[in-house]
């Protein structure tokens, strides 16, 4: 039997030690398959889970997989797989190839920012009636304009009038599924915008588990998608935002956006949290 090493670690953590979003990050996924990498990725049962591979690309290859299934990019298991990378091989620049593409990622201390691939938007034309009370909201609580925007990965990033709205979202499980990617998946970004001068979001992520609606704690790549929202409605302005999630799931994380010269770039803190082998 072999040992795989593996490594657990906060992605967009606060203060204190259980904050952000959590992840395993298996140091080398060498001889393991893809049915292998999930049956671990379910084992653990955490948002994701990431596999190093070899890269003749990048300083590393790196496969993402939720408990049900694999993800081509997702941002908080690129910035806490870089971490990693880090401690493995040194260096506080690098790229990560994913199948959504190759993701440049730096380092400042502890603080990692990745650089999302161009966005892509597209409209959403259901009535914001339906959509408020698909998201549990009355049409009041709605702001313009709601997008479809894939930077990396296609969700619905969906703008409120209020920091009220966002905690008060409960979206209807029956009825969420009415909100499909291009690719056939149900995935709602809401916030609030607080403006230039407070420099502020506050938002949630919701995403279907079987009947279920769940919510995550910290999303890297809804808040790239932000960016890509921000480069639709204001074209060729520059966007700087911290961004709070995941208090409502007793999680708070905070998330850096920066949009600057038409890129998204994305950064939180990480931080590890301990580490172990399993048999396989």
């Amino acid at each position: 039997m072999r040992q795989y090493a593996y490594r657990i670690v906060n992605v967009f953590a606060r203060e204190g030690r259980f904050t952000g979003n959590p992840l395993a990050v298996f140091e080398d996924g060498q001889g393991l398959d893809g049915e292998t990498m999930q049956a671990l990725a379910r084992q653990f049962n955490l948002s994701e889970t990431t596999f190093i591979l070899p890269s003749s690309k990048a300083t590393a290859q790196v496969r993402i997989f939720t408990p049900s299934y694999e993800m081509p990019f997702a941002g908080h298991p690129t910035l806490g797989t870089a971490h990693v990378v880090r401690g493995l091989r040194g260096g506080d620049a690098l790229t990560l190839e994913m199948k959504a593409g190759v993701i440049p990622v730096n380092a400042r201390g502890n603080r990692w920012t990745l650089q999302a691939v161009p966005p892509k938007a597209r409209a959403f034309e259901m009535h914001r009636r339906e959509l408020a009370q698909i998201l549990g909201l009355q049409e009041a609580d709605m702001a313009e304009f709601p997008l479809w925007v894939s930077a990396g990965r296609e969700q619905l990033i969906v703008p409120l009038a209020s920091a009220d709205a966002v905690r008060r979202a409960k979206p209807v499980g029956d009825a969420f599924s009415r909100l499909k990617s291009v690719d056939g998946n149900s995935m709602a970004y809401v916030f609030h915008d607080a403006g230039d001068s407070a420099g502020t979001v506050e938002s949630r992520f919701f995403f279907p588990s079987g009947a279920a609606i769940l919510e995550d704690p910290a999303t890297g790549s809804a808040c790239a998608n932000l960016g890509g929202w921000f480069t639709v409605i204001r074209p060729r302005t520059n966007v700087e935002r911290v961004v709070s999630q995941g208090e409502m799931v007793g999680r708070p994380s905070t998330l850096y956006l920066e949009v600057a010269d038409g890129a998204i770039r994305v950064g939180g803190e990480v931080i590890e949290l301990g580490a172990g082998s399993i048999a396989l």
